[in-house]
Parts: C-alpha cells; sequence; structure tokens
C-alpha cells in the first residue's frame, strides 16, 4: 500500500522471502496466509511447502539472510578501541545494513505486536543490546545511556518517519545519520588527550 515494490530476487526460495514480506507489510502478518502467499507468487501450496512449511519459517529464513551484515558489524566492534571514530564507523556501517534490510526492517515497524510473539523478536532485541553496548563505556550515565539507545532508535524510524518528507532516499538516511552522530558525540564525551 503506497510503497514501491522491492525488485524481485531470482530463486524461488528468494522470490517467497520477498512476496511473503511484501503481504506481511501490506496486510499485516497474522492476516496473511500462505495460500495467499502462493497465489501471490502463482505457485502451489505444495511448492510453497517444498521450501518452507509456515509463515514464521519464511519470517526466520529472511531475518537470517538479512541479519548476517549486523552480525559481522557486531563481531567487528567488540574488536574495535572504543573510540568516537569506531562509534561513528559503527553507525555508519549499521545505516548500511538498514538500506540492504528495508523490506524486513519495515516489516517488523509496522508488526510491533506480530514481532514480539515471534522467535526472532527476542532475536532483534538481543542484536539491539549487542550494538548498544558497543557505545557504551564503563560507568556511562543513564543519561548518556539514553543517548546511544536513541541513536539506534533514530536509525530504525528515522527512515519510517521520514517517509513522507522532501528529499531523496539518501538524502534522509544522511540526515537520520547526522542526528545519530550527534547523539553518540554527545554520549563519548571528548576525547582523552594524547601524550598526558
Amino acid at each position: 500500500m503506497g510503497s514501491t515494490p522491492q525488485p524481485r530476487r531470482g530463486n524461488t526460495r528468494q522470490r517467497i522471502q520477498d512476496v511473503a514480506l511484501e503481504l506481511f507489510a501490506e496486510q499485516g502478518y497474522e492476516k496473511t496466509s500462505l495460500r495467499e502467499i502462493s497465489e501471490r507468487l502463482d505457485v502451489t501450496k505444495a511448492a510453497l511447502y517444498y521450501h518452507f512449511k509456515t509463515k514464521e519459517d519464511i519470517l526466520i529464513s529472511v531475518f537470517e539472510d538479512l541479519n548476517r551484515p549486523l552480525e559481522e558489524l557486531i563481531v567487528w566492534g567488540k574488536e574495535q578501541p572504543r573510540t568516537l571514530e569506531t562509534k561513528k564507523e559503527i553507525l555508519r556501517r549499521y545505516s548500511e545494513a538498514l538500506k540492504d534490510a528495508a523490506p524486513l526492517f519495515r516489516f517488523v515497524q509496522e508488526n510491533q505486536a506480530s514481532v514480539r510473539e515471534l522467535s526472532i523478536g527476542r532475536t532483534i532485541k538481543e542484536r539491539v543490546m549487542s550494538l548498544i553496548d558497543l557505545f557504551m563505556d564503563p560507568g556511562t550515565s543513564l543519561a548518556d545511556q539514553t543517548r546511544c539507545f536513541t541513536a539506534l532508535l533514530a536509525m530504525h524510524s528515522g527512515m519510517f518517519a521520514l517517509r513522507d518528507a522532501e528529499g531523496s532516499a539518501e538524502e534522509k538516511r544522511a540526515a537520520v545519520l547526522e542526528v545519530a552522530f550527534e547523539l553518540i558525540t554527545r554520549a563519548h564525551g571528548p576525547e582523552p588527550e594524547s601524550g598526558k
């Protein structure tokens, strides 16, 4: 509804994922049936069952595919020094991962109640908490913890909040990233002076 469909990927498994996410976003996870997915794909339910037994199986597979870059980012971030530049680089990379996973995050945004009940809801929460941990140093104040959390929240919801704002998708993404940088910079505080 009102969104441009994502370009179709090649193989049947990927096409099922794409169509399912479109339907989940259009009419909600709970209101979408496997029959509707198979009809939109113009395949039999048996062909659909060959790849996925349930709607949740489809969603989990999408999440696993699109979540890989995020897992790699968390591993990379844990190995880096906790400098302001590292934190900004984490946000830059996260912004790229979100751009590539836009259909999934649109689904999550529009189906929050369903996501909380599904197994991926717990995993998403764990990933977000792992990212927040990368921004916080020991003894981070409550206000700065809030800034770190809000920086990630801005990354998640900013594109949806700006959906109808003027500007290209890239301009909107840059604006959201700028706000996240400001929050992380404030939470990080001044860099220690070297050589003293």
